[in-house]
């Protein structure tokens, strides 16, 4: 149930916006609800399987990971770096908690729970932060361990699409105040919140395909 209890009037000229929304194109509880079920089943999945392998390479330092493929696919490159345990414990550690809570919540969407704002909030701040360490990690793969994890890039392509997603829902129903002078911008990311997934995806690809364009040029 829609609660406007944290949002102004819409504002004019989106009168075609359902009530207590900013968009006339809001977030569908369905599209959130399958979003989180099967994007932390992956995310889960990718997690879990890399700390499966995570510990058969610390009991044999001459295992090869089921994940590395190539200098350039090679998860067990990645893993055995100080990126991968930024906390101090093995950063999949932290998918596989954070999937399940993904998972969980949509279930309790699709089932047409009315969850908590606070709720909503807090998984809102999860996802960003998610979506920055994201980020830094694709730069620190890229540009400093110079190798790419197959099962990280599965993470990061879960990742992406739920923060997009989230954000716009987020800004959308009043989750995050969104200042009048700013609505029209948090409106163009609520409507083409499809286009910043894309180009997420985009600016992604082109950065692995530039960084590793030699190597990738000797399979050609």
């Amino acid at each position: 149930m829609a609660d406007t209890t944290d949002r102004t009037d819409v504002e004019e000229g989106s009168d075609l916006a359902p009530e207590g929304h900013l968009s006339a194109l809001p977030v569908s509880p369905r599209t959130r609800g399958l979003l989180l079920v099967l994007g932390g089943v992956l995310g889960f999945v990718a997690a879990f399987t890399l700390t499966v392998e995570r510990i058969r390479l610390l009991q044999d330092p001459a295992y090869v990971p089921s994940c590395s493929f190539n200098p350039v696919l090679s998860c067990g490159s990645v893993m055995q770096t100080e990126q991968a345990a930024v906390f101090g414990f093995p950063n999949p550690l932290l998918g596989i908690a954070a999937f399940a809570v993904s998972v969980t919540l949509g279930v309790l969407v699709l089932s047409r729970t009315a969850l908590p704002r606070w709720v909503e909030r807090g998984y809102l701040l999860g996802i960003t932060l998610g979506m920055v360490f994201v980020g830094w990690l694709v730069v620190q793969s890229l540009y400093s361990i110079h190798a790419l994890c197959p099962y990280c890039v599965v993470v990061w392509a879960v990742v992406i699409p739920t923060f997009w997603t989230h954000l716009a829902d987020g800004l959308d129903r009043g989750l995050v105040p969104v200042p009048a002078a700013l609505r029209g911008a948090a409106r163009t990311v609520v409507d083409y919140r499809g286009l910043l997934v894309v180009l997420s995806y985009a600016a992604v690809l082109a950065m692995v395909a530039t960084k590793f364009w030699s190597y990738w040029s000797t399979l050609l």
